[in-house]
């Protein structure tokens, strides 16, 4: 599970899409204007119909297209900055909304299930976007070789493990470079590790930056808190057991449950559930498995308690709700 939504189709590269640019904010500057529209025609050439493309070259870019604002989309955000050239964004996650647009980008500092919903999009003028995964091991070595200051290891976890930020000329021009680096496969190997670099020293000394340096540093409480997500993660159909899990990154059971809520916006059970629906879902889309099956094999042991949850979350019955996104999709039933 990714920042790609389960359901969205992929489509290849064909031609570029009709949309007509967007006019600059009042009191946005010029340069930052510029800088999107060439990267919004770029991105536009190589999605000509609805997609969630890997760049070949370079895996961990993924250009997004998407033509309608119908339906929120249920996916599990790896760390990431997303990139919007042309439309809007809402995410949901626990109890707490995001909205996000060209102006400013998205960065998620560790796994999180996420309700996304795309606010502005049409064939006409598709919402567009670029999405950068992003190592947090790399962070830290980036922090280290830019002296950049550590947070305090101890201290609260201060923020969400979703921040926005403003988008800059610098940040803009540095993603140019690589898209035009995915042009040049002789150059690539070479320059786009810079590149890359680049656009993460961007990140961690803009206006998010103190949330990523708060994960990426080891022994802060962000970090632990992105440990135990990983034993989540993996381990997401067994049993919880909040006192080993709090345990194995060395915290108190009172200070886990604190600082997980803080960065998350949920308790450990709210995050696992979620994590369990999602993937609930994904089974019941992908390989066609009835809601039964996908319950156990996601870790529940009622159906008729994943049913009621399933709901609770996606506002229909597993298999009324499967149904709908195939149509919607237009995929096969």
């Amino acid at each position: 599970m990714s920042l790609l939504a389960v359901a969205s189709p992929i489509a290849p590269p064909l031609a570029p899409a009709p949309a007509a640019p967007a006019a600059a904010a009042p009191d946005e500057p010029p340069e930052i204007a510029a800088a999107r529209e060439g990267l919004r025609q770029r991105v536009a050439a190589r999605l000509a119909a609805p997609a969630l493309q890997a760049a070949p070259a370079w895996p961990a870019l993924t250009m997004v297209r998407v033509d309608d604002s119908a339906g929120a989309f249920c996916s599990v955000y790896e760390p990431c900055v997303a990139l919007i050239l042309q439309g809007a964004k809402r995410v949901a996650f626990g109890s707490d909304v995001l909205h996000y647009d060209p102006r400013r980008y998205l960065i998620a500092s560790m796994d999180l299930p996420v309700l996304s919903t795309v606010l502005e999009a049409s064939p006409a003028r598709p919402y567009l976007a670029l999405v950068l995964r992003l190592d947090l091991h790399e962070l830290a070595g980036m922090m280290v070789d830019a002296r950049l200051p550590a947070p305090p290891a101890a201290g609260a976890a201060d923020g969400r493990a979703l921040a926005t930020g403003a988008v800059t000329p610098a940040l803009l021009q540095a993603f140019g470079r690589l898209l035009d680096l995915l042009e040049q496969p002789r150059d690539l190997p070479v320059l786009g590790p810079l590149v890359q670099r680049e656009i993460l020293y961007r990140l961690l000394v803009g206006e998010a930056g103190a949330r990523l340096r708060q994960i990426a540093s080891v022994d802060t409480q962000g970090h632990q808190i992105a440990r135990a997500i990983d034993a989540l993660r993996t381990r997401y159909a067994e049993p919880l057991r909040v006192e080993a899990l709090a345990q194995s990154v060395r915290m108190s059971v009172s200070s886990f449950h604190h600082h997980f809520k803080a960065l998350t916006a949920m308790s450990p059970l709210q995050f696992q559930k979620q994590l369990r629906l999602t993937e609930a879902r994904r089974l019941m889309l992908a390989e066609h498995l009835d809601a039964a099956t996908a319950a156990y094999r996601v870790g529940y042991e009622s159906a008729s308690q994943f049913s009621r949850e399933y709901a609770r979350r996606y506002g229909a019955p597993p298999m009324r709700d499967i149904a709908g996104l195939r149509q919607r999709q237009g995929l096969a039933a």
